[in-house]
């Protein structure tokens, strides 16, 4: 019924565009990382009106099967600011109509009455005791794509089974039912509810649980900068640091209210470093606000800057965060915790592409550290676990800036790790100290972990397919490489395949993830390398880190080691000349 991506079908047609149309048809969205995500637009694998429907009445069909309280407990729809015109396709629009098809079946429905954070969704799920929740989303991607993220009752993103199953529920009814397509639903129904002030409420006051510093934060004379880059992030990063006793962050105006077309940045994602961050930090250098906080368009990630003694900016990476984020989560605990509090019930976690940083502070500190699989569901399904068994995890993080502080929310949450950043550059001015400067501290004590992440872009996936299946038979079949380039092969694990060297019985101990590939190399030198597929965009991803022990003090000789190291990587293994790779663009 959508006019626009219904005439997007008749011109292809028309034009005799059968690959296209192929493509657009014959095959169907699939969850990856963070859940269903594409370019909106008309086809079965892209996000539409439609596909929102059938997802919908997949998940309707699943839930039924699954909660007998279904329609006591209800469900939680949230959504950010994106669009399109050419599609006819907002959030908001396919919020409704996620909404719609449940309140036709008599599901009531929490529906967000404006956008709201990514994390207010399963935060949500958890306060108001729903069975599930979606968020319709593309956090970071381009500004053609949206997505449709689905929590489950634990206040996590689903893993498997769910997203298996849900898949077949969804093929099961790809015909819109009676009221499926009624987006007025939202404003009739009865069984609409608007949970915005409650849940916004609930989540500032829960936020102070993370507060350690309130009278700092109240007499501070350092200021802070925020973008919200074109998304929802600006009221709430404004509450967040009311909630800790700050004066309001300053915000970039051409940047502060929503825009569908990312207008300032060439890219929405914050990770880019300082070439997306240039409104905020020409606006600090003349506030004289030393740091800029960013949250990317649906708030769940944070980037960070800070301006150095020689007036340069320091843009960190994911994994510097997290090095200072454990170190202040850690160091609060131990000044706040009661006298019977037993360290070794204290956990933090990180994906396992994410730097080790944090099993270097636990060996030391003897708080524990786990890995999981890329991807925050798997943060979130994991902390939900230590939680019920009466364990206490106070930080965990993925190295694309996502970081979860606390667990009032189990999924990554950039409104929470920006107010905490504040309070801690707070804290440490008190001492006459930057946060780079601490975090330098940091890898003195803990050993330096060097990293670097970065990416090629490939369009054709039969290329990615045959790069990783050459890493699986390298100089014969089924034999992996022994070297790369000069450097030793120490062991290698295949999360695709479930193969892990280092294992007594060469299984990998992470839960095997046939549908993207992803294999870790550890070398004789220390560094760790990790070649995988993005489960959201047409990328292959490399991670290498190399791992110091304390006294390996000389930072210059392991960053040149590092470096020559991913070049015999690329060089070796990706081979983007041979294999046609598009390279990042600085």
């Amino acid at each position: 019924q959508n006019q626009k991506t219904k005439e997007q079908i008749e011109s292809l047609l028309q034009n005799g565009k059968h690959k296209e149309l192929r493509d657009r048809l014959c095959c169907r969205l699939t969850f990856g990382t963070a859940g269903l995500r594409s370019a909106m637009g008309a086809g079965f694998c892209y996000i539409n009106d439609l596909t929102v429907i059938q997802s919908t009445q997949g998940i309707y069909k699943y839930l039924e099967r699954c909660f007998s309280d279904f329609k006591q407990r209800g469900f939680v729809v949230g959504y950010d600011t994106r669009g399109q015109v050419t599609s006819n396709c907002s959030s908001k629009k396919l919020a409704k109509l996620t909404a719609a098809v449940l309140l036709a079946k008599d599901v009531p429905v929490y529906f967000f009455s404006t956008y709201v954070p990514t994390p207010f969704v399963p935060y949500a799920v958890q306060q108001l005791k729903a069975v599930a929740g979606v968020m319709i989303t593309a956090s970071h991607n381009r500004k053609e794509d949206n997505g449709y993220k689905v929590y489950w009752e634990n206040g996590a993103q689903i893993t498997s089974p769910h997203d298996k199953e849900i898949i077949k529920c969804i093929e099961e009814c790809v015909e819109p039912w009676n009221g499926s397509w009624n987006e007025n639903l939202v404003d009739t129904s009865p069984l609409r509810q608007d949970p915005l002030k409650k849940i916004c409420d609930c989540y500032m006051e829960d936020l102070k649980k993370i507060c350690y510093h309130r009278e700092l934060n109240m007499q501070t004379s350092l200021k802070f900068v925020h973008t919200s880059f074109h998304g929802v992030g600006h009221d709430y990063v404004q509450l967040a640091f009311k909630a800790f006793g700050f004066q309001p962050p300053i915000p970039v105006p051409e940047q502060k209210d929503p825009d569908p077309d990312f207008s300032t940045v060439k890219c929405p994602n914050p990770e880019e470093g300082e070439s997306v961050l240039e409104l905020s930090l020409r606006l600090a250098e003349k506030e004289n606000a030393r740091v800029v906080v960013a949250t990317d368009p649906d708030a769940d990630r944070l980037a960070v800057a800070e301006q150095q003694e020689n007036g340069c900016w320091k843009v960190f990476t994911g994994n510097e965060l997290a090095a200072l984020f454990g170190w202040w989560m850690f160091s609060c605990w131990k000044e706040n915790c009661s006298e019977d509090a037993d360290v070794k019930n204290v956990y933090m976690l990180a994906t396992t592409v994410s730097s080790k940083i944090l099993r270097a502070i636990a060996l030391k500190e003897g708080f524990h550290f786990e890995e999981t699989l890329p991807g925050f569901k798997w943060i979130g399904s994991r902390v939900k676990d230590l939680l019920d068994n009466g364990k206490e995890v106070l930080f965990a993080f993925e190295e694309s800036i996502g970081f979860m502080c606390g667990t009032s929310v189990l999924d990554k949450d950039g409104v929470s790790a920006a107010v905490v950043v504040a309070e801690m550059a707070t804290y440490l001015e008190g001492k006459n100290l930057t946060l780079a400067q601490k975090l330098t501290e940091i890898y003195e004590t803990y050993g330096y972990h060097i990293s670097k992440t970065s990416y090629f872009l490939c369009y054709d996936p039969p290329t990615i397919k045959r790069i990783f299946e050459k890493l699986r038979n390298f100089d014969a079949s089924q034999s992996y490489p022994d070297f790369c380039g000069t450097y030793s092969i120490l062991h290698v694990r295949d999360i695709t395949t479930g193969y892990d060297s280092s294992q007594p019985n060469k299984k990998s101990v992470l839960p095997v993830s046939k549908s993207s590939q992803m294999i870790t190399f550890t070398f004789q030198n220390g560094c760790v390398a990790t070649l995988r597929t993005s489960g959201t965009e047409p990328k292959i991803k490399y991670y290498a880190e190399m791992c110091a022990l304390p006294e390996q003090s000389d930072r210059s000789v392991l960053e040149e080691e590092l470096q020559k190291l991913i070049e015999a990587l690329i060089e070796n293994f990706l081979e983007p000349d041979k294999n046609g790779l598009i390279w990042r663009s600085a």
